[in-house]
């Protein structure tokens, strides 16, 4: 393109002719007759000034193919450069892979500002230096420690490949490139061993010439240790799940024998996301068996919780309230869906709280026996 039609789309405002003068402006900067003087400060601030002003205006299509045309141009304004390493993915992949305008101030902007894709590509770039990489180890993303790992080309020190090893442990998806990766010593492929599945722990023990009777006999006994952990954390959970419940119904039964439990303490319980505390509340409220009011919040039957609901003085105005809420803190329960909500109405009808508390009793009660 001469520069009398580049000078006729510069004067034009039409979208598609500014779009038409971008790319001929970068396929003319980057063309064999562009000198050194491209990459003057003066030269700069003006190639700057043009793009930028004509990449605001861009379709993403365009974008996309100006990303491409710029990714391994030494020459391009680290704004632009950093502007299309912001875009979106398909269009900052070129750039965070191969451009060489991206210091690693700009690389590690990326990590704390973009997106896991572009974190993602970051970790890929080859040859990425030991402050990005340790950018990387730092925010210990498990999707971008798996990048990270796949690249063998990155500043690794022994120091990071222990750090991305003991990682492993809790990330799976790492242990294979890890396995794989040029800087894995024998003492740490050691350790990778105890957390890989056969096929690796065969590759690993074959490229070390790792002992794996021994080797073995530490993964039994990893194995177990794990096992052990996981039975007192399970017991710790329970004893806390158990404290809570106690202290709920004493809290319940306090209020209660200071005459201060009311129907609308059901309602404040859900809005703090307390659903152990409304069903404490609810069974002492109407007189009912906990293991029934527990039941029925689990049940696939949200007309039982409106029949003791109804029977403890609730309007039926406020009854889809506290069904909504009940089932967001109960992963979805009492079921039904709209189908079952519509159904739960129908427990408000003109009966007295007596009368619906007596029929609240004899379903829970078929509800637990046949559970």
């Amino acid at each position: 393109m001469n520069s009398e039609s580049l000078f006729d789309l510069a004067k034009s405002r039409q979208p598609a002719d500014r779009e038409r003068l971008l790319l001929a402006i970068a396929d003319l900067c980057d063309s064999p007759h562009a000198s050194a003087a491209m990459k003057t400060p003066s030269i700069q601030a003006l190639l700057s000034s043009i793009f930028m002003s004509l990449v605001v205006e861009a379709e993403r299509d365009i974008r996309h193919r100006l990303s491409q045309k710029l990714a391994a141009a030494d020459w391009a304004p680290n704004a632009l450069i950093n502007v299309l390493a912001l875009d979106d993915i398909e269009i900052a992949r070129p750039i965070i892979a191969q451009s060489p305008v991206l210091h690693d101030l700009d690389l590690v902007r990326l990590l704390i500002e973009a997106t896991i894709e572009h974190q993602i590509e970051v970790a890929r770039r080859p040859s990425i230096s030991q402050a990005v990489v340790g950018a990387i180890l730092e925010q210990a993303e498990p999707a971008v420690l798996t990048a990270l790992a796949g690249n063998h080309t990155a500043e690794l020190t022994a120091s990071d490949m222990e750090e991305l090893v003991e990682a492993s442990r809790q990330i799976a998806a790492m242990r294979t490139p890890l396995s794989q990766h040029p800087k894995l010593t024998g003492q740490l492929a050691k350790r990778l061993y105890l957390w890989v599945g056969l096929a690796l722990r065969q590759g690993l023990a074959e490229r070390f010439r790792l002992d794996v009777t021994v080797l073995d006999e530490a993964l039994a006994a990893s194995v177990a240790e794990a096992q052990h952990a996981v039975t007192a954390e399970t017991q710790l959970r329970t004893s806390r799940e158990g404290e809570r419940e106690a202290m709920e119904q004493r809290l319940v039964d306090k209020l209660h024998a200071a005459g201060q439990l009311r129907p609308g303490y059901l309602i404040r319980a859900l809005r703090e996301g307390r659903l152990g505390l409304f069903a404490a509340a609810l069974a002492v409220l109407g007189r009912f068996e906990p293991e029934q009011v527990r039941a029925t919040i689990d049940s696939e039957r949200p007309e039982l919780l409106a029949l003791a609901c109804a029977a403890v003085g609730i309007d039926r105005s406020v009854f889809p309230d506290i069904l909504d809420m009940t089932r967001a803190l109960n992963g979805g329960r009492p079921g039904g869906g709209a189908e079952g909500a519509r159904k739960a109405s129908v427990a408000f009808a003109p009966v007295s709280p007596e009368v619906a508390g007596a029929a609240f009793r004899q379903a829970a009660r078929a509800l637990t026996m046949a559970a």
